[in-house]
């Protein structure tokens, strides 16, 4: 059976200062992105825009709001944040020319059904696992006002959008199926960054061995110090993934509910319970992969500093 291939919408939206740091990830302005290793900088000079940002985020929002005369609060959602993408497979026998024409074709349905000029970027990302845009748009209404709440603040029009977006998109890619909002579900799945930060973690195991296995006679002293910073920023962002994980534990255990109560009821697609069994898998392979160091790593380490007559 040929797996299905989404179309993928999701919103975020955005108050005062959060907006700055969604500019540095979107427009690749910050110099290490450990937050997110799957990020190829090498591949970074392959992104582009579909719609160029002339001004810092901050800036644009600003003059839109009073380019309409916006009425603000302190906590007023000032820029939404559009990712669109789908699924892996949809882009794998597709040419870069083709690639962008789906993202051009996204463009255009946002260009109808948001309020003229309130786009402020429109940026392609190709250096990452699979091709997405970012579409950063100030939450204006069509009678000028900044009311996020009214553009996708309810099940209503969430489901407005990923209805509007899969038939505006399923007629250029008839084979595309309409993906479905975590909002409109009410399910809060674990982030995939956190999975790409597991990753990291496994990249920085290989790095510690190597640099253990370096520890000798004669360069005892550097190779332990570079062992020891090597395990340092391992516990470190180990202890950083944990705590996030954690938050991430009655999610899960809520979602095992789930499935038990619509298996029951009879109103699971066999899809979506393989789907949502293999994140539960998924996830307590991960907690799994960074309970605890790999013993070996310290064992090797201690052996190696006693050979070379170092103590910690």
């Amino acid at each position: 059976m040929v797996a299905a291939n989404y179309a993928i919408l999701r919103f975020q939206k955005h108050k005062g200062a959060a907006v700055g740091g969604m500019e540095a990830h979107n427009e690749r302005t910050k110099n290490e992105y450990k937050s997110n290793p799957d990020i190829d900088k090498t591949r970074s000079r392959e992104n582009y825009h579909l719609v160029q940002p002339h001004l810092k985020y901050a800036e644009a929002i600003r003059r839109q709001i009073e380019k309409y005369n916006c009425r603000t609060r302190k906590d007023s959602v000032t820029m939404v944040e559009t990712l669109v993408t789908a699924s892996p497979e949809f882009f794998r026998k597709k040419s870069k020319k083709e690639t962008r024409a789906f993202f051009e074709t996204a463009l255009a349905f946002f260009r109808k059904n948001l309020t003229d000029g309130t786009i402020i970027s429109a940026v392609v990302h190709m250096d990452e696992t699979t091709p997405h845009m970012h579409l950063c748009f100030v939450p204006i209404t069509k009678d000028g006002r900044l009311s996020a709440k009214e553009i996708v603040g309810n099940k209503q029009k969430l489901t407005f959008w990923q209805d509007a977006f899969h038939s505006w998109m399923v007629r250029q890619y008839p084979d595309l199926v309409r993906g479905e909002s975590s909002q409109i579900t009410g399910r809060t799945y674990v982030p995939p960054q956190l999975f790409k930060c597991a990753k990291s973690l496994h990249k920085q195991e290989k790095k510690i061995i190597a640099a253990i296995q370096e520890i000798g006679v004669l360069n005892a002293k550097q190779s332990k110090a570079e062992a020891e910073k090597l395990i340092a920023r391992y516990m470190t962002d180990r202890a950083d993934l944990l705590t996030k994980l954690a938050v991430y534990d009655e999610t899960m255990r809520q979602q095992r509910e789930e499935i038990a109560r619509l298996e029951k009821e009879r109103r699971i697609s066999t899809a979506d319970r393989l789907a949502m069994a293999k994140q539960q898998q998924e996830y307590e392979a991960l907690k799994a992969a960074v309970a605890e160091i790999p013993p070996d790593i310290l064992t090797r380490y201690w052996q190696e500093t006693a050979k070379a007559g170092r103590v910690i």
